[in-house]
């Protein structure tokens, strides 16, 4: 079959939905489908994956904090450049599209099913945002941002129903779905319990079998290691105050980029803790794995954003324990990781933080760290995670 997938982002990018996606193709490929990914074109030089005959890159600007990232208006000439793209595909010899896969809230959502509606043809939509806690972390008025985000969403997809908070705009989006899959048991609940479609398939995000067959961990382990988009949802700036309010000398380094950087560094300076923490800039998938693999401890400190959280689960697949902030995350992984305590506001998050690493620093150092579960390991595999999918896709497609 010939699967299109449609992103907010292109998948060269940093963050877990994009590498979740190049996974997706690969393994997809690899059982003898074709895959076509549109996304709006990356700007700057000498990018990877710029030659790729299953990338369609669609016109865009970049977003001016993080020039890695870009955006679209999702209107008449995006969908004609999508759909040139795709024809082209067709034209050297891959078959005809058979469904849409819509992993994208926002641009991309709107193209993937305005392109299915014309083309005929089912969608599969994978949710991977929580809108309205993203908007939330992000933006100054985010009820306003809502509201307005809904109204554009009605006018893009008619029909797509009423509303003005986070539930109604994925709702809207879910309306046109055949499939909705969501990456973890507990955000595929909320989507429930939120009337946006039931019911959800669970699929993981899953962890690149041959990447973790190719990683060897170490005889000897080093400190803490922290991945990901540096964005104020991601919180990286509290767990460096936690950090250095927690006095532990466990080193630190931080793997990932963003428009928080230079805040983080400034505040790694003020607190006196700039011997201890290093910033390596983002890194390939495999060495970001081997990175993980070499570390005493993954620690995860986003609250309410993460729909899944993949870092903790593939350093679960690498033998290395997580500390996690996100309850959801933490029972997902069985318990079996450093559960930060509940607070009520950033300060006290904070200090239940620092206690969370002085704790699994003191654990660490008498061979206590916590392991993971035989489910985590058995579940936590691209190939196991694409066979769930395809289960999807043909079930859609009545076969």
């Amino acid at each position: 079959m010939h699967v299109v997938m449609f992103a907010d982002q292109h998948v060269e990018t940093s963050g877990g939905a994009q590498v979740a996606m190049r996974l997706q193709r690969t393994f997809l490929e690899r059982a003898g489908h074709t895959v076509t990914i549109v996304a709006p074109r990356r700007h700057g030089h000498g990018l990877p994956g710029a030659e790729d005959e299953g990338y369609v890159d669609l016109p865009s600007i970049a977003v001016p904090t993080d020039r890695e990232y870009s955006a679209l208006w999702p209107g008449r000439r995006a969908l004609a450049a999508a759909e040139r793209g795709i024809a082209s595909r067709v034209a050297a010899g891959a078959p005809l599209p058979d469904l849409v896969h819509v992993e994208a809230d926002y641009w991309g959502a709107v193209l993937g099913y305005r392109l299915a509606r014309r083309l005929r043809i089912p969608v599969v939509h994978t949710m991977h945002n929580r809108v309205d806690v993203g908007l939330a972390a992000t933006v100054p008025a985010p009820r306003l941002a809502l509201r307005l985000l809904n109204a554009w969403r009605r006018r893009a997809l008619p029909g797509s129903g009423r509303g003005s908070d986070g539930w109604a705009y994925l709702r809207g989006l879910a309306a046109g779905a055949s499939a909705v899959t969501a990456p973890s048991h507990h955000f595929a609940r909320r989507l429930e319990e939120h009337g946006v479609f039931s019911p959800v398939d669970v699929v993981w995000n899953g962890i690149d079998d041959d990447a973790l067959a190719d990683v060897a961990p170490p005889d000897t382990r080093g400190g803490l290691v922290w991945v990901g988009r540096m964005s104020p949802e991601k919180r990286l700036l509290p767990f460096l105050a936690a950090y250095a309010d927690s006095g532990i000398t466990l080193p630190v380094e931080v793997i990932g980029s963003g428009f928080e950087r230079q805040a983080a560094e400034r505040l790694v300076r003020e607190r006196g803790i700039a011997d201890r923490v290093t910033f390596a800039g983002r890194l390939p998938y495999r060495e970001t794995l081997a990175r993980i693999a070499g570390s005493a401890a993954l620690v995860q400190t986003s609250i309410g954003f993460e729909t899944q959280g993949m870092t903790p689960f593939e350093a679960a697949q690498l033998g290395t324990p997580a500390i996690v902030s996100d309850p959801d995350v933490a029972r997902e992984l069985d318990g079996a990781c450093w559960a930060v305590a509940s607070a009520a506001d950033e300060p006290g998050r904070v200090a239940a933080l620092a206690a969370a690493l002085a704790r699994a620093a003191a654990d660490l150092a008498r061979g206590a760290a916590p392991e993971p579960s035989a489910r985590v390991l058995a579940d936590f595999v691209q190939s196991s995670r694409t066979a769930a999918m395809i289960a999807i896709y043909e079930r859609v497609l009545g076969r």
